[in-house]
């Protein structure tokens, strides 16, 4: 029994040295243009850790591929031992609260995205004016256009995002380190949220794999470091999809239509969902039987077709747009064709950053080398997918 304790302390404790490690070398990529503390100590700590993001490149880019690989490795011994039902619910919400503890104070690493959030905000609450219309560029004066991208971009998302932020904006008073943070806790917070629910709605239809689901989404490297490091608009998006799932589960449709539209109206993508929602509202209504697995198949189907038309809208894809199809592909991960691809595909989407963190830009051979790693996780999960599907033919 106590080495066993042993076994379980030593798999948390490097679950928090890789979370601490993965929080340093997000400093590493601090912009050039931006200063996040001015006490000599910490201007030290950041200089040293850009000479090595930004002119020690190959470095860097080991650095990231051993994080990448480690958090890989744990989170498949993870899965393994929540399928064999060794590990229990509090120990799976220690290893992530530990991260949200350590990585909501991490530096937006792997995009630039967060600033641009602070800056629509910062439209209303400082310049007064409508971020539907003006853009960045419109205020060359401001200090944050040192290290901003997408500055020539008027507000791309719905109203109830502006509902969110503006107050993060009004409470950070215009000091910028604090309102980093009010938006890194905003995300944190709807990480940790997203994991409740998908808790909450294991409890109601799968109980037994709850567990399961918890370390499938929880546990995972993409959502890890595009929620809590990257900070994306997506996972606030999805912990009210999530919350609106919960409550038609409930039927409490009032509340579900409430958070279906509030998620819809973040940033538009869960509005795709619509159909799938009414469907299961009039089949409650007539007193017909939910199929769960149909729901979030469909769901999954509808999100995936979603992601695809929003890479061909903006003209690349992003690693961070698996976040929706992995918010619901969480409901049938126990399902090999959904694990597999699921883990493949976002091992391969964090090696997408592996060029540019090499290379320093974006430029081409880049977006070929791109375009291959993610078809190389497709036709990866194909296979793999057919070896599970003839080997589980060949037991029966």
């Amino acid at each position: 029994m106590q080495n066993y304790r042993l076994k379980f302390n030593m798999f948390f404790l490097t679950y928090v040295l890789t979370y601490f490690l993965l929080f340093l070398y997000s400093f590493t990529q601090i912009d050039l243009g931006l200063v996040m503390s001015r006490y000599p100590f910490f201007y030290q700590f950041e200089k040293a850790f850009q000479y090595i993001g930004y002119f020690d490149r190959p470095l860097s880019t080991i650095f990231y591929l051993v994080l990448v690989i480690v958090l890989t490795a744990l989170y498949g011994v993870s899965l393994r031992l929540a399928h064999k039902q060794s590990l229990n619910k509090k120990f799976v919400w220690k290893i992530i609260i530990a991260g949200i503890i350590l990585l909501v104070f991490s530096y937006n690493a792997f995009s630039y995205d967060i600033f641009n959030y602070i800056f629509d905000a910062k439209i209303v609450t400082h310049y007064h004016a409508n971020p539907y219309v003006h853009k960045a560029l419109d205020y060359p004066g401001d200090p944050m256009l040192a290290f901003m991208h997408w500055t020539h971009r008027v507000y791309p998302y719905g109203p109830f995002w502006l509902a969110l932020t503006v107050p993060l904006s009004f409470f950070g008073s215009q000091i910028f380190l604090l309102t980093f943070f009010f938006f890194k806790f905003l995300m944190a917070a709807s990480y940790a949220g997203s994991l409740y629910f998908i808790g909450k709605i294991f409890r109601k239809i799968k109980p037994e794999q709850e567990i399961f689901g918890l370390v499938f989404f929880g546990l995972n490297p993409l959502i890890l470091i595009e929620c809590l490091v990257s900070a994306h608009i997506d996972i606030v998006m999805m912990f009210f999809s999530l919350m609106s799932v919960y409550f038609l589960i409930e039927r409490k449709y009032m509340s579900t239509y409430a958070s279906f539209f509030f998620s819809a109206g973040i940033k538009f993508l869960t509005g795709i969902l619509l159909p799938v929602v009414m469907w299961v509202h009039f089949s409650q209504i007539k007193k017909k039987h939910s199929n769960w697995d149909q729901v979030f198949g469909l769901s999954l189907v509808l999100l995936i077709a979603g992601v695809f038309l929003e890479t061909r809208q903006s003209g690349n894809f992003q690693p961070w747009y698996w976040l929706a199809p992995l918010s619901y592909a969480v409901f049938l991960s126990r399902n090999y064709f959904i694990l597999i691809p699921s883990v493949i595909i976002s091992v391969f989407s964090l090696l997408l950053y592996v060029p540019y963190l090499y290379l320093g830009n974006w430029n081409p051979p880049v977006p070929q080398i791109l375009s291959e790693i993610m078809l190389s996780s497709y036709l990866l999960s194909f296979i793999v997918v057919c070896i599970f599907f003839f080997l589980k033919r060949e037991k029966s």
